[in-house]
């Protein structure tokens, strides 16, 4: 007799007992199926006795994987009711509300992934959204003043606070707004807190891109005259040219020493003149990204550089005072062949920290170190006017700057008592003077489209519009 594949110790149930007979009964009918194939000698009777075995092996295995589960197991599923498949709504679920003064959970893996994203657009300076509309677009305010003046208005002294714009964390060094007029309502900043920013000067306040292409404090930043590219010198060692709209960097020069001025060309702004902490002035041209010329000088750092006439002669500024310092406060450059020009412009025992160029008249002037702003002529021989003096601001040693008024009427300059300036150009009378800050005040910008409209930045960090 066969008996059974499987064997189950420990099991005395009544299905253990059929499912032997039934093993025992297929077995011996196994034995006279064959029999009966091999008596009648025949193939097509044996080829059917080999598929019904198949047949009954299959059942006998289904009923033996059966048996291997519980009966219990087996009774229980038994009573399920039948599987449904769950019925999909097309109607929205009801929001979740929160309780005021609660904030709603949010996961740690969507928090990581929008701290990600927020740093990354940070990083690239890009600029999305909304604010691609209030860089590309004009300002309401900007545009009605166009529409009714459109030459540069008369210049004005302003008389209160407009904006306050926070968002430095180091002191500030220079702020610009953009010289294209349908752009004008953009404000440049540069600080020691190793970013550049734009803002939105005339209507909201509100800052409109970061930049942090820098790894160094920002010394200098300027708006290239298309108003898209921003230019901008570091203390780490580089010059960096950045397109506005995108946040791209299209240029990034290492000068091998930290820089303190940047200038374009004014006829030809491919072209920039880097100066710092260096015996040399390079000149780079950013469509080869290479240094075309270079300005040598034997002196400790250049503080300021300044293009005349057209761009064919450039001035520059050092902190070098020795007894005679005639020959190294201020030099004239011949752009082209890199030739000194002129080094008997200054016979003062002053630095220079500042230059600034008058837009319609043959002059520039020079911010001292000795409390006054002085007045050259910007026509070899670049004499120095002796009669001419614009006084009562404080320097200090900071890099306190001056600039003119759209129409040259008026010039404006900061203190290092946090005061700004403001003179009339040909009689050098002082116009008025306003407390901006209580930290010392570096740039006074007056707006070339609004009157009375200027942007003051101190050593606190903090910017300020005035009207």
């Amino acid at each position: 007799m066969m008996t059974t594949l499987v064997a189950y110790e420990d099991s005395q149930s009544e299905d253990e007992g059929l499912d032997q007979k039934e093993g025992t009964a297929s077995g011996q009918e196994v034995k006279d199926c064959y029999s009966m194939a091999l008596m009648s000698n025949s193939d097509s009777t044996l080829l059917k006795c080999h598929q019904n075995v198949i047949k009954k092996d299959r059942s006998s295995s289904q009923k033996q994987s059966c048996s291997l589960i519980s009966p219990t197991v087996l009774q229980k599923t038994a009573t399920l009711p039948p599987y449904i498949p769950p019925i999909v709504s097309d109607k929205p679920k009801r929001p979740c509300t929160v309780p005021p003064g609660v904030r709603p959970y949010i996961p740690k893996r969507q928090r990581l992934v929008t701290s990600s994203i927020e740093n990354e657009e940070t990083l690239t300076g890009g600029v999305h959204g909304k604010d691609v509309q209030i860089l590309t677009a004009v300002s309401p305010k900007v545009k009605l003043h166009l529409a009714n003046t459109p030459t540069p208005a008369a210049a004005g002294i302003p008389k209160k606070l407009l904006l306050s714009l926070q968002g430095h964390q180091g002191p500030v060094n220079t702020v610009q707004w953009c010289p294209v007029p349908q752009r004008s309502h953009l404000l440049l900043s540069a600080s020691m807190d190793k970013t550049f920013k734009v803002w939105d000067g005339a209507e909201s306040g509100r800052c409109l891109t970061v930049f942090t292409c820098h790894s160094g404090a920002v010394r200098d930043a300027r708006w290239s005259p298309c108003g898209r590219r921003l230019l901008t010198g570091s203390f780490d060692n580089t010059a960096v040219v950045t397109d506005v709209e995108t946040g791209q960097c299209i240029l990034k020069a290492d000068n091998q020493f930290k820089v303190m001025c940047v200038v374009s060309h004014p006829a030809n702004p491919e072209v920039f003149l880097c100066g710092g902490y260096s015996s040399m002035v390079n000149a780079w041209d950013s469509r080869c990204c290479k240094v075309v010329k270079v300005y040598k000088a034997a002196i400790q750092q250049t503080l300021d550089i300044l293009f005349l006439r057209d761009g064919l002669d450039v001035i520059t500024s050092s902190d070098c005072v020795s007894r005679d310092s005639a020959d190294r406060t201020l030099i004239a450059w011949d752009f082209q062949t890199t030739a000194k020009v002129s080094n008997q412009i200054y016979h003062e025992r002053y630095t220079c920290p500042s230059l600034a160029l008058h837009p319609q008249e043959d002059s520039f002037v020079a911010q001292t170190n000795g409390d006054y702003v002085a007045v050259f002529s910007s026509q070899r021989p670049y004499r120095m006017n002796k009669r001419r003096r614009y006084e009562g601001h404080k320097v200090e040693g900071y890099a306190v700057q001056c600039e003119f008024s759209q129409d040259g009427t008026i010039l404006a300059s900061g203190s290092s008592t946090g005061s700004a300036h403001f003179y009339d150009y040909h009689n050098a009378r002082p116009l008025r003077s306003l407390q901006a800050h209580s930290q010392p005040c570096l740039r006074v910008s007056q707006h070339p489209v609004l009157p009375a409209t200027v942007a003051t930045c101190d050593w606190a960090g903090e910017i300020k519009v005035w009207h």
